[in-house]
């Protein structure tokens, strides 16, 4: 099957694949739960309902950190599938650790490049929804241009997004939040749920460390949601 994909150009890694150590439990979370929750990267549409197990709705969550926030909604909406896309291996160990010890059966992790995932393995109009929390800002004006948040890539993003599915960003750097609502109100396919500028904080998304750490150090938090219109 060919899945549609708006023309990009050749792309800009928005990450640095940086060394970390693992810990003990994250790396025996590797070894005994990664063949199972860990999808490996295929050219190719993945059926999630075979991924799963089942048929349900399918949140994307692109950049998960250390997956605090991620089990966290996963736990609270159990009729939801959630895919996790991270390239740091101790961020995908610590959620692996997590999904053992609370069960979360609806989780699946592909640690790769998100933009090659959305190309080749999620279907046109199939996700139910988007997370992409606190990327990184690339505070410098000579890295804007590795920002995750270009026209090219929200193109690609929204064609992924059914009728009525929602895109969440959220980020505590305002030049940034300035360039996203920028973007993201620029993309035809999508509407924003907050008129023409910011929404609150969803009492559902939890605080992630580094929305905690962008308070501590005095800055603001903005929360984008948009959606692709019936």
């Amino acid at each position: 099957m060919t899945v549609p994909t708006p023309p990009m150009r050749t792309p800009i890694r928005s990450f640095v694949l940086r060394a970390g150590r693992l810990g003990t439990g994250q790396q025996r979370a590797l070894e005994e739960l990664g063949p199972r929750f860990v999808l490996p990267f295929k050219a190719e549409v993945c059926d999630f309902d075979i991924a799963f197990g089942r048929h349900a709705p399918r949140i994307l969550e692109i950049g998960f950190g250390m997956g605090d926030a991620t089990a966290q909604v996963a736990a609270a909406a159990p009729d939801t599938d959630f895919i996790a896309i991270e390239v740091h291996g101790p961020g995908v160990g610590a959620l692996l650790k997590r999904i053992g010890e609370q069960q979360l059966g609806n989780l699946r992790i592909l640690r790769h490049d998100a933009v090659e995932v959305l190309q080749h393995m999620v279907a046109a109009a199939s996700l139910a929804g988007a997370h992409i929390w606190f990327p990184d800002p690339w505070h410098k004006k000579r890295h804007h241009k590795r920002r995750l948040i270009q026209p090219g890539f929200v193109s690609l993003l929204a064609s992924r997004l059914a009728p009525g599915a929602y895109l969440h960003v959220a980020t505590d750097w305002q030049h940034y939040a300035e360039q996203m609502l920028e973007v993201l109100s620029a993309e035809p396919t999508l509407v924003n749920q907050a008129g023409s500028g910011y929404a609150p904080r969803p009492a559902w998304r939890p605080m992630t460390k580094f929305e905690q750490r962008g308070l501590k150090l005095g800055h603001g938090v903005w929360d984008l949601v948009f959606s692709r219109p019936r």
